[in-house]
């Protein structure tokens, strides 16, 4: 409630300059809006698919923030407006819907725009030009927030899945982070070079790949697995038991091994 009514005030104070076009607001959406498209979504990489799930939901809490803010601040002004006579029916306002709090605004603002509203027909008197100015301020923000949320990204809807209990029905992701000691940095590429090769050759291996980080020496080494058996035994073959032992030669502190199942239909239905 501090923030409608710091913004209440705000909006009674008469603007010193024109309101400037809220282009770089527009931008940014549209950005984020391009970038929930269902057909670039797909397509992106990992880390971009997660920027854009995070901007989307930065984007939604700011919009509430907002929103919220906005509100309480045309409750208080009709309030205000109306007297104290209308108490009962302000607090049935504050428990309206979201649905209703839209139609609302929309219906303040046609009152507002109409060719027959003037000052001198509203039940509070005749309003002044600064009044005037904070009605357009609150109409422009109040159709600013419509079209944001007439806005939707194209994502497809929420499908639950049956997922069977079987050794197919997930596969493995095993996440392994090294720092690598700078005067064994050669060394220690050459050695996970050699074990990428081997582990992609094999048959029940889905993908492996490795990332270095650019500001130290750093390395993530990803590998997917048909199931957990299968990579249980990769794990005691002999290549990656010399690999583990390249690990403690080489390393300048433990590293940290993380698995993850992940359904298999999600991986068909990414690679088909």
């Amino acid at each position: 409630m501090a923030c409608a009514g710091l913004l209440t005030v705000c909006l009674l104070q008469p603007p010193r300059h024109p309101a400037p076009t809220p282009v770089a607001g527009h931008a940014l959406f549209q950005d984020v809006f391009r970038r929930a498209d269902k057909n670039e979504y797909e397509q992106a990489s990992k880390v971009d698919q997660f920027v854009t799930r995070f901007l989307l939901r930065e984007t939604v809490n700011q919009l509430q923030a907002l929103q919220n803010s906005l509100e309480g601040a045309s409750d208080t002004l009709e309030a205000q407006a109306r007297g104290p006579r209308l108490d009962e029916e302000n607090m049935d306002v504050r428990s309206r819907s979201h649905g209703s709090r839209l139609a609302g605004r929309r219906a303040l603002r046609n009152i507002s725009w109409s060719p027959t509203w003037s000052s001198g027909s509203s039940d509070i008197g005749r309003s002044s030009e600064a009044e005037l100015q904070w009605r357009l301020q609150v109409n422009r923000l109040q159709e600013l927030i419509d079209q944001l949320e007439c806005k939707a990204p194209q994502l497809e809807p929420l499908h639950e899945e049956d997922l069977t209990k079987g050794p197919d029905s997930h596969i493995l992701v095993a996440q392994r982070q090294v720092q690598v000691a700078e005067d064994t940095l050669q060394d220690f590429h050459r050695a996970l070079c050699c074990y990428m090769d081997f582990t992609g050759a094999q048959s029940h291996c889905l993908y492996v790949s490795a990332q270095k980080m650019l500001d130290n020496a750093s390395f993530t080494l990803y590998e997917f697995w048909q199931d957990e058996a299968s990579w249980r035994r990769h794990q005691q073959s002999p290549y990656s038991k010399a690999f583990q032992r390249i690990l403690i030669d080489h390393l300048q502190a433990p590293d940290t091994l993380t698995t993850v199942f992940f359904p298999a239909s999600w991986w068909i239905m990414n690679n088909n």
